[in-house]
């Protein structure tokens, strides 16, 4: 997708994720767990097929032994699988690991890998040394395409990361010999003009993409390419590319670009969980309202999976689901894929949302699970996963009830085990749910008398009396250039002894530019926080231009938080903002306030002091 939502960049680099380590045992072996493990009287789905009954052996974080008649070892733990399906950890062929708490989220919700598809390549490094020293037993395992291949300007360079793009096809070769050097395991190309959501960006030309497919191939690289449109789809085709990494949603495939991809061994991640929403269709609560994922959601989950795509009309989830459909029954695979953790999305939970829009385009809950397992492994050539067979990893995941004819029984999660370690989703459940007490209390406490103080700045720091401290924000990750500073400054409102300057320029890479400071209120990071009882942001202003601004971020407000103007002057002003006329915004789930400076390019400066909710 194009962009990531407004709150998203914010979350991601500004104040952080809500940390949600999940404890973790001390008595593992470096890449699996010692000792025997047995399924028994377990329905099993195996990656391909199903057998109704039989046993599962595990050992020393492998599958040793399948069968009704497998003996099992004395001083098993021996788990009865009677009324329940044992498969293979699901596999998400499309996502963008930021952090590695998304990993951890994946592995609770059953999704022992995924398949990212853009991130900072040291940080993907970092993490696959991990995973190879230690099994990283606590989180899914990352395999990455690290840097992607854009025109300048193009998308993927709106994202924070100083990324290098290309310009002509002579220069394909030395960018995927890069790439390799450190440590993509495939490629990812761009194809994306913005045509299809209503602007103009720069994109890679045809000579181009087939100069850089050549080039992966000639490495033994796979070469995937994003696209949003049948006519990049076809632009890929004609490259050579090997896969799609999104279904397009603007138009229904033709016989002929149907009998071309067969044809060439064309596969699609099809991404369906990111597009459900993206022509205005009415939206999906499924994931939020669901009793088995909606505990494990975090705040920024709900966050996302109720501020999805929406309002590009010429693109529909109905033209992406019936291409799904026509492309898989002419025999082209299908990968489950979610884009997570882009708006609409989460990581592990959305897996789940996309075997069900798989099966609404045609699958059958087989096949779907087949897309999650199997064949995910077989086109990245992960030998080691995606099924249940003697010699491979034990990345398993147990249900109850029969996903193989009820897809949605994924969800009634038993246990999750990586290289033979369950994972602690007790812990982790109990660690979300300590942070929701404390938000709740912190809520409570914040009802109490007329006034909430948030900070005067009077103790010379950026910290307040609840919430986070005060930090910067700024557009640079959604490939802005616009800058910020803060300083605490002498001299404040009421003759108060200091107070907080905000200095800085807005560019103009962005149309949706800006830089300031930003505030949460919550006990952690994006915590929403109930403000019904004190709904008017009481402060004081001062300084030069404008006029500035006060931005919202409140649960279920979209992509872009609502706003409301404030005016300054040399002299300290008075200024109160009822939030409750911020529209969108429900008051009872603030979770982050942005004082920052206008869209129009230029300096800024401005003070704010005695900042309260009243």
């Amino acid at each position: 997708m194009r962009f990531l939502s407004l709150w998203l960049i914010v979350l991601m680099f500004t104040a952080g994720c809500v940390p949600i380590t999940a404890p973790t045992s001390t008595d593992r072996a470096a890449t699996g767990a010692t000792g025997a493990l047995a399924f028994t009287n377990v329905r099993l789905f195996d990656g391909e097929e199903v057998i109704p009954t039989t046993n599962v052996v595990v050992q020393d974080g492998l599958i040793t032994a399948v069968g009704a008649d497998v003996e099992i070892p004395a001083g098993a733990e021996v788990i009865d699988g009677a009324g329940q399906t044992l498969l293979p950890g699901l596999i998400d062929a499309h996502t963008h690991v930021f952090t590695e708490d998304a990993l951890r989220q994946a592995l609770v919700f059953g999704v022992t890998t995924e398949m990212d598809m853009f991130m900072d390549h040291t940080f993907a490094a970092q993490l696959r040394r991990q995973q190879a020293e230690n099994g990283a037993t606590d989180r899914a395992d990352l395999y990455s395409a690290g840097t992607l291949a854009t025109a300048p300007g193009g998308h993927g360079t709106q994202f924070g990361l100083d990324i290098p793009t290309l310009t002509s096809a002579d220069e394909a070769e030395a960018f995927v010999n890069e790439r390799v050097a450190e440590g993509s395991d495939y490629i990812k190309i761009i194809i994306e003009d913005g045509s299809e959501m209503g602007f103009t960006l720069p994109t890679l030309d045809q000579a181009t993409v087939t100069a850089l497919v050549e080039a992966a191939h000639a490495n033994g690289k796979l070469a995937l390419v994003h696209v949003q449109t049948l006519a990049a789809a076809q632009e890929a085709l004609t490259a050579g590319a090997d896969g799609l990494a999104h279904i397009f949603s603007d138009a229904v495939p033709d016989e002929e670009f149907i009998n071309r991809a067969v044809e060439s061994g064309l596969f699609v991640v099809a991404t369906l969980s990111v597009f459900q929403h993206i022509g205005g269709e009415p939206q999906d609560t499924s994931v939020i309202d669901d009793p088995f994922l909606a505990p494990y959601l975090t705040v920024a989950d709900i966050q996302s999976l109720t501020s999805p795509y929406t309002g590009f009309e010429g693109m529909s989830r109905a033209n992406a689901q019936e291409a799904v459909r026509l492309l898989f029954e002419a025999g082209v695979p299908i990968l489950a894929g979610t884009d997570a953790p882009n708006p609409g999305t989460a990581h592990g939970a959305s897996l789940h949302r996309e075997l069900v829009l798989l099966t609404e385009s045609g699958l059958s809950p087989l096949d779907a699970l087949r897309s999650a397992t199997s064949v995910t492994a077989d086109i990245f050539s992960l030998e080691d996963r995606g099924r249940v067979a003697p010699g491979l990893r034990a990345d398993l995941l147990l249900v109850n009830g029969d996903p193989t004819t009820e897809i949605t029984a994924t969800r009634d999660i038993v246990g999750v085990w990586k290289l033979g370690v369950r994972a602690d989703r007790e812990g982790y459940l109990a660690m979300l749910e300590a942070q929701r007490a404390a938000a709740a209390a912190q809520s409570q406490t914040f009802a109490e008398g007329d006034v909430a103080r948030v900070t005067d700045f009077e103790t010379e720091t950026f910290t307040s009396t609840f919430g986070s401290d005060w930090e910067i924000t700024t557009d640079q990750p959604a490939g802005g250039n616009s800058t910020a500073q803060i300083e605490i400054v002498a001299g404040g409102a009421n003759d108060s002894n200091f107070s907080l300057l905000v200095v800085g320029e807005v560019g103009a890479n962005v149309p949706f530019a800006w830089g300031g400071v930003t505030y949460m209120p919550g006990a952690t990071p994006f915590a929403p926080v109930d403000l019904s009882s004190k709904p008017t942001l009481h402060f004081w202003a001062k300084g030069e231009g404008g006029p500035y601004r006060v931005q919202l971020f409140c649960q279920g407000t979209g992509q872009v938080p609502p706003e409301q103007p404030f005016a300054v002057t040399s002299e300290w002003q008075e200024i109160t903002l009822d939030l409750t006329t911020f529209a969108g915004c429900d008051v009872t789930g603030v979770q982050a306030i942005i004082f920052s400076a206008g869209t129009a390019p230029g300096p800024f400066s401005f003070q704010i002091d005695e900042v309260s909710f009243q």
